[in-house]
């Protein structure tokens, strides 16, 4: 019997090890970045093609790599980062397993051009599919060029997975932000097509978040910092008022590397408790320096996982760091009342040469009113005026008139009664109906907008005075896919810059609602939903669903009879009365014989 177990080539094994390292293109510019990182190099330049479908370039004045370590880099387990298994207890780098570059070059097509400042000229390696087709000299700069080309062309069924390019893109941005937050004193730059995305210059901390999120960010965060035996903790976390339901920027660091970790997460969030609105979350970003020896980073090959040693107690450290950069926010203010309008009031100064004199008062001992006489031409006064004949008043009690007897009313019209500012209930012929009236709304708004996407022009509002609206990259590569849409409802959107944008009309109806606010929050839905292929809705449906949600009733919010009465009417006029278009339900009957149940009575009495 012949043996059955044989050693994979080389290049199968690289493709497995790639479907755990390589998932996208944004996981080749995170490997590449996070090389150029450990090379020392203080300018990193990223360009983009297809968001990344086509070619993915990476340019760094590092330290460069020799002809020899320049093949040897992508050899499976080749590193420069380790030497023992004790290293791994004493890391100071990004990467260490020495699988990154083979895998990327298992699955696309590689071309190296690096130099060291030492030698004269460079190495140009190329590889296609794990094999070496090339390697010679070249003249180039000193650091490493990386360009990756038709990433997954031998593997056709992770390609054909990949999603649209706006969502790969947002993908990359969002590996690209996660790296440039963590080294602000090195300089960025992202091209996409040949368009700059990004251009970062190496400052401090917060400008570096005030870069990469606008402006509006550097005047919602409040420093936090603590230094313990244990751990260092830096950073900074977000005001109350910055809360938001969704999209808010949650970001934790662990010796320059970004954690995701749910139990911190929570330690944050609960410093905000009673200060915030339930199910809004704060904006943070969160620094760790703790031991290499007290963490493993060797969890998951994403590295995105981390075990700490004293993770009960970093918590503890955590939440009282937060709760301390609050307190000291809220006890700058201090109690003041509202001073606009009120006189200017000299300060009181004691008597002295140029004392204020206080003002008299002078009266007349002998005035007396009495002792003037009363004029007795008064007559005169009403001379030449028309004379007025009285005019007969009507009584105090009008006699009643007889009310002729109007037969008894038969049919009453269907009123509607509103419970608890949440639910709108009615009679119909089954029982008694229950509507939940922001879902109603929600389902009768959304087929509205999908009206007027469709066929019907959009209406919009002017605004009185313009208002700017300052996007981050993300959300301004997506902002440019949904615009026409966006105007097909009714926006009135001018671009004045990269990032920035004019809101010049709103849809109608919205009026009340904050044009900036309520932009993001559309972005976030729209950049939510287009990442999950198990949603079935169409990104004009989801710009739709997600206006409608931000327009629709509130719940508290109290209506009239009439108002229910047209809500009802507006709802029974739609596609699907059920449902809201992501699948909650709109409404339930209670039945009558459940209700005779409830009371002990039968049907005929």
């Amino acid at each position: 019997m012949t043996d059955v177990i044989q050693l994979l080539p080389d290049s199968v094994a690289n493709q497995i090890a790639a479907g755990e390292v390589i998932q996208r293109p944004a996981s080749v510019i995170k490997e590449l970045v996070e090389n150029a990182v450990d090379a020392g190099a203080t300018t990193i330049n990223v360009l983009v093609v297809d968001a990344g479908r086509t070619s993915i370039q990476v340019i760094d004045n590092g330290c460069g790599m020799s002809e020899t370590d320049a093949r040897l880099a992508f050899e499976r387990h080749a590193t420069s980062k380790i030497r023992k298994a004790d290293d791994l207890f004493s890391l100071h780098t990004m990467g260490f397993r020495g699988e990154a570059l083979p895998s990327i070059a298992a699955v696309a097509q590689v071309e190296l051009r690096t130099r060291r400042a030492e030698d004269e000229v460079g190495t140009c390696l190329r590889l296609s599919g794990s094999h070496v087709e090339s390697q010679e000299p070249c003249s180039c700069a000193v650091g490493s060029s990386f360009t990756v080309s038709n990433i997954f062309f031998n593997v056709p069924a992770r390609r054909k997975f990949l999603k649209t390019n706006a969502t790969e893109l947002n993908n990359i941005l969002t590996a690209f932000e996660r790296i440039v937050l963590v080294y602000p004193d090195i300089s960025f730059t992202l091209h996409s097509n040949g368009q700059e995305l990004m251009n970062l210059h190496s400052g401090s901390l917060r400008q570096r978040i005030t870069d990469v999120y606008g402006r509006r960010y550097g005047q919602d965060l409040l420093p936090v910092s603590v230094d313990t035996e244990m751990c260092k903790i830096t950073g900074f976390t977000g005001k109350p008022e910055a809360a938001r339901k969704k999209g808010a920027h949650e970001y934790f660091f662990v010796n320059g590397r970004f954690m995701k970790h749910a139990y911190f997460h929570k330690a944050v969030q609960q410093a905000y408790d009673r200060l915030v609105q339930l199910g809004t979350h704060v904006p943070y970003f969160i620094y760790f320096d703790v031991a290499p020896a007290d963490i493993d980073v060797n969890i998951h090959p994403t590295k995105t996982e981390i075990k700490f040693e004293n993770e009960q107690a970093i918590w503890q450290i955590l939440a009282a760091a937060v709760k301390d950069a609050i307190g000291q926010f809220c006890e700058i203010p201090q109690i003041d009342f509202d001073t606009e309008g009120r006189p200017d009031i000299p300060a009181y100064s004691p008597v002295g040469s140029d004392a204020i004199a206080a003002p008299k008062v002078s009266t007349s001992p002998q005035y007396n009113p009495f002792r003037q006489k009363p004029s007795q031409d008064w007559q005169r006064l009403y001379e030449g005026l028309p004379k007025e004949t009285p005019s007969e008043e009507p009584p105090l009690f009008p006699e009643a008139k007889e009310i002729p007897e109007q037969s008894p009313v038969t049919d009453i019209a269907p009123t509607h009664y509103q419970y608890k500012g949440r639910y709108v209930m009615t009679a119909v012929k089954s029982g008694l109906m229950i509507i939940d009236q922001h879902r109603a709304d929600v389902r009768i708004r959304y087929e509205r907008y999908q009206h007027q996407l469709t066929e019907a022009p959009a209406q919009s509002q002017r605004l009185l005075f313009p208002e700017m609206v300052e996007l981050s990259s993300a959300e301004a590569v997506l902002m440019a896919d949904l615009l026409p849409s966006l105007t097909a409802l009714g926006f009135e959107l001018t671009p004045i810059g990269p990032t920035a944008y004019a809101v010049n009309g709103v849809p109608a109806g919205l009026e009340g609602l904050q044009p900036d606010s309520l932009l993001r929050d559309i972005l976030t839905d729209a950049a939510e939903h287009s990442g999950h292929t198990s949603n079935l809705l169409p990104l004009t449906s989801n710009l739709s669903l997600s206006l409608a949600r931000h327009a629709a009733i509130p719940y508290g919010q109290l209506l009239s009879n009439e108002e229910m009465d047209i809500l009802v009417n507006d709802l029974f006029a739609c596609e699907n009365v059920n449902y809201t278009p992501d699948g909650r339900a709109i409404l339930c009957i209670l039945p009558q014989h459940d209700i005779d149940h409830l009371l002990g009575a039968s049907s005929g009495t």
